[in-house]
């Protein structure tokens, strides 16, 4: 989104501009008007019939291609006696010399005729290597009796030679096509040949592109390793890899076209560097929250090896209190470094200075952790870290008691989703095991928490989206007064059960004052509906609940239902939710509104 550069595109002046009129006339079997789309879509002619062309020579041009076009249209709909006629002021195509004048008093009129013929079927199919060996046809879609679609050989002929590269063949090719249409029995005879080539390991790994992103680390972040047999994975992994970096504004990873002298591939990475530095600012809002401001700061290359610094801030809760004691505020510094074991791990630590003031207990703490993250393969990451936290809290049992809590977060995610911020298909899982020690109480407890979601389109061009979230967790050890409040579950708001306030959810002591709890349950329903390609509704059902101990006794489930508006833009949807809560209770808000980037889960 540009907000101080115009979107316009400053066109090109058309040299002796010459306007034309077009029709398109398809004479032979196409009840359903399906065939007609795809040769208008095809068709140049009629795509830009409303822009001109230069002169006579630039219509004729344009009028060969469009030949060559729907020629290749009819065979993708496996027609191979199909005839396209194009007539340019009444005069055809082919008989039109090249200098011709086609100028008169207005547009040109351009008349299109396509019979496109009966559908053509496989016939024989042939599928074999320069040794004679035979391979299966019909895995690839190459069926006898099937509409033979061009399109399904050009398919087959990648997948082949796709599964020839998986092998370890770097320089699998098809070396020879035969396709012959019998136009009496109307099928299509394909022989096709492979050629596998030699199987080779990778060589060295070269880089290009660089500036102050250091070449050797950029080769090992690769992780394409010298010796290995060949497979196309690794370089799609590579590549993967190198962007996640975000230093490089685009990553490519090619093997070479050629083997070198002690018969490897070498590996070519290509990159081109993004800016460094960035900052930014946000603004959230919420019904029953009030409103927020954000702002940070950044370095994407600070020691020139891809290191991450971060320094963010945040204010919120504008507009529900006027005293700063009890708003809402936090300052970060957040610091990465990739590759500290290798290419598939990365070191995390952070610095948190908050105040936060929900209406289940006041905190202000200073925080450091420090941990590192591992990626087993490209769905599956397990990460391990130290947490220490000093501080002061009061809550529904304590006032302003002191805590110093020390804490191993443990944690293994499964993410297949196709999109962080609007997933239309996959699943995420989620596992943590925290053992905590919390000093001057003399406090051991471990928290456990799984959340998983899934998302399904429900339609091929992904309109209709199905999309749900379960998540559940437990503390075990010390009692419910002894775990530091901000330790402790609660549930409702934006984040989880929409049409509630912020961690309203929960046990509540005699004073009406939330406790928070040592076990939680949360569920949420969308189904995610795409109006046009920029604007989407949301209607959504949540659910939770939390407990004081295990056995969820003397708990009820608490659910919100609502819709959501969503926008879409390149960095996300933007989302604006409004919720009421389905058993509203004394002091429940009679509505929430959420409003944020990226889906509610």
């Amino acid at each position: 989104m540009k907000f101080f550069e115009s979107d316009t595109v400053d066109e090109v002046a058309v040299v002796d501009p010459l306007s034309y009129s077009v029709t398109l006339e398809v004479t032979g079997d196409d009840p359903d008007g399906e065939l007609r789309s795809e040769l208008e879509t095809a068709s140049q002619l009629m795509r830009e019939s409303d822009r001109p062309v230069s002169g006579s020579i630039g219509l004729i041009q344009r009028a060969n291609g469009d030949f060559e076009q729907l020629i290749a249209a009819l065979y993708e709909n496996a027609r191979y006696a199909g005839e396209v006629r194009i007539l340019l002021d009444g005069r055809r195509l082919a008989e039109l010399p090249p200098d011709a004048n086609l100028r008169g008093t207005g547009p040109v009129p351009v008349r299109i005729v396509v019979d496109p013929g009966k559908q053509f079927r496989f016939g024989d199919v042939s599928v074999r290597d320069v040794d004679g060996r035979a391979y299966a046809a019909d895995e690839q879609g190459l069926t006898p009796g099937q509409l033979a679609k061009s399109t399904v050989i050009l398919d087959a002929e990648e997948a082949l030679v796709r599964e020839l590269e998986k092998s370890g063949h770097p320089f699998a090719q098809v070396s020879n096509r035969d396709v012959v249409a019998d136009h009496a029995r109307g099928v299509l005879d394909v022989s096709l040949q492979l050629e596998a080539g030699p199987i080779a390991p990778f060589g060295q790994t070269a880089v290009d592109g660089a500036e102050s992103v250091d070449s050797e680390f950029i080769a090992r972040m690769a992780g394409v390793q010298q010796g290995e047999q060949y497979d196309p994975a690794a370089l799609a992994a590579a590549e993967k890899r190198l962007r996640a970096l975000e230093v490089f504004s685009s990553v490519t990873v090619r093997g070479s076209e050629s083997l070198s002298a002690d018969g490897s591939v070498p590996v070519q990475v290509s990159v081109a560097e993004r800016k460094h530095r960035f900052l930014g600012a946000g603004a959230t809002y919420s019904s029953t929250d009030g409103g927020g401001l954000e702002a940070y700061w950044g370095h994407r290359n600070l020691f020139g090896r891809a290191e991450k610094l971060r320094i963010e801030g945040s204010v919120s809760s504008l507009g529900k209190t006027g005293k700063a004691k009890d708003m809402t505020w936090r300052g970060a510094m957040l610091f990465e470094k990739p590759g500290v074991l290798g290419p598939a791990s990365k070191f995390t630590s952070r610095l948190v200075v908050q105040q936060e003031n929900p209406d289940a207990y006041r905190r202000f703490s200073v925080e450091a952790a420090a941990g590192v993250s591992y990626e087993l393969t490209p769905e599956q990451t397990v990460s391990a870290g130290l947490d220490a936290e000093y501080a002061r809290l009061t809550d529904s049992f304590n006032a302003n008691l002191e805590t110093i809590t020390l804490a191993v977060p443990l944690e293994y995610v499964r993410d297949t989703r196709d999109s962080t911020l609007n997933p239309t298909t996959g699943t995420r899982l989620s596992l943590l095991v925290e053992p905590a020690y919390e000093i001057y109480g003399s406090a051991a407890f471990v928290k456990l928490r799984a959340e998983v979601s899934a998302y399904r389109a429900l339609d091929a061009e992904k309109r209709f989206v199905l999309a749900g979230r379960v998540a559940a967790g437990s503390i075990y050890g010390a009692s419910l007064a002894a775990i530091p409040a901000n330790r402790r579950f609660y549930a409702g708001g934006g984040g989880s059960v929409r049409g509630y306030g912020y961690q309203d959810i929960g046990p509540i002591n005699a004073a009406g004052q939330a406790t928070g709890g040592r076990s939680v349950i949360e569920t949420s329903a969308e189904l995610r509906i795409g109006i046009t390609d920029t604007i989407g509704i949301v209607p959504f059902v949540d659910a939770g609940l939390v407990s004081a101990n295990q056995n969820f006794s003397n708990t009820e489930f608490k659910a919100g239902a609502g819709v959501g508006l969503r926008y879409v833009t390149p960095f996300g949807p933007l989302r604006i939710d409004v919720a009421v809560p389905l058993n509203k209770g004394p002091t429940d808000p009679g509505y929430g509104i959420y409003a944020g980037i990226g889906q509610a889960f």
